[in-house]
């Protein structure tokens, strides 16, 4: 059977090109800061953001934790979106070893208003918890692949700034954003103090993210790192495989954005399903309120047929573009939803 898995674009396998890469590279003990090619990758990474400096880490859940420790303090209040990555699927690690809570937005895909940002702002009271962090996410998750306007990112910092807010970009898919708003990566970075971004996504690594900001904040995130088990030794054989990823594989992500389109236009309808517009970049949600399938029927129907996809919720399915799935792969399964859904 063919498999069209579309489950996630951390599916991606290592390409033969970057497993060369990797085989090549020079290594040292990264912990002791002696990996020469960990450290190319973090300045490189650094100057892409427009950023003083940057840390490898081994996860985008690990950079969202040491990000949210340092830059608030245990009983404070980070601001975020409801739907965030950091609150719905990092295993509460903001609340267990960040000690923080958080204040809760409901946003429009995931994004959200400078009027809310302002209303959720916590006096200054000893009855209530501090108002610290603005946390937001671009390319947003649950909110489709969504990219924040540059307009309305600028409008929506001046308000947490405005408040004395700390503002952190979890952009485990910004590379995404930035192909589909057609600017560097330091035109979104210049508006935070700090960010992340994933190499394991859709730049089609085996492992690996980075942390950035200014040099002191990079240099307590090493430490946070290696309290939380995160230190790594001969690490360069993954950040050869980013830094290969950084010259091959961003302009490319263009591609899945092209393909995720083609496959929102083939399932949009079937069924009684709906896809949720507009698709900006890789990521495709099915809503299903109208159709007589719900979630985990439609995904046990398509997975049946070799068509692999998540169920992201009790009313919505998510299929995801990447490295490993061709234009021929989504029109094998449109193909196959039509004859099984349609």
């Amino acid at each position: 059977m063919r498999i069209v898995d579309l489950r996630s674009d951390t599916l991606t396998r290592p390409t033969a090109a970057m497993r060369a890469a990797m085989a090549a590279a020079e290594v040292g003990d990264d912990v002791f800061h002696e990996d020469p090619t960990v450290n190319a990758l973090e300045e490189r990474a650094a100057g892409l953001a427009g950023k003083d400096a940057a840390l490898f880490v081994p996860s985008g859940t690990m950079a969202n934790l040491i990000a949210c420790t340092l830059q608030t303090r245990p009983g404070d209040e980070v601001i975020l979106e409801r739907s965030s990555h950091l609150y719905r699927y990092e295993a509460g690690g903001f609340a267990a070893c960040a000690g923080v809570s958080v204040a809760l937005l409901d946003g429009e895909r995931g994004l959200i208003s400078p009027e809310q940002v302002a209303g959720a702002v916590r006096l200054e009271d000893v009855h209530q918890a501090r108002s610290r962090l603005l946390w937001l996410e671009n390319t947003h998750n649950a909110g489709g692949g969504s990219c924040w306007p540059l307009d309305r990112l600028a409008a929506v910092v001046a308000a947490g700034r405005a408040h004395g807010l700390a503002i952190h970009l979890d952009g485990a898919r910004v590379w995404n954003a930035c192909v589909a708003l057609g600017v560097p990566l330091a035109t979104i970075a210049a508006h935070v103090d700090a960010l992340s971004f994933c190499f394991s996504k859709g730049l089609g690594c085996p492992v690996g993210s980075v942390l950035i900001g200014d040099r002191a904040f990079v240099t307590e995130a090493r430490r946070v790192r290696k309290r939380l088990g995160g230190g790594l030794r001969q690490a360069g054989v993954l950040a050869a495989a980013a830094l290969h990823a950084l010259d091959h594989h961003v302009e490319r992500l263009g591609e899945d954005h092209a393909h995720a389109r083609l496959l929102a236009d083939g399932l949009d309808g079937l069924a009684g399903l709906r896809v949720r517009r507009p698709v900006e970049t890789n990521i495709v949600l099915l809503e299903t309120s109208g159709s007589r399938l719900g979630p985990m029927e439609i995904v046990g129907i398509l997975i049946g047929e070799g068509v692999r996809c998540l169920p992201m919720n009790a009313t919505t399915v998510r299929l995801v573009t990447h490295l490993d799935v061709s234009r021929a792969d989504v029109e094998h399964a449109v193909r196959i939803a039509r004859s099984v859904l349609g």
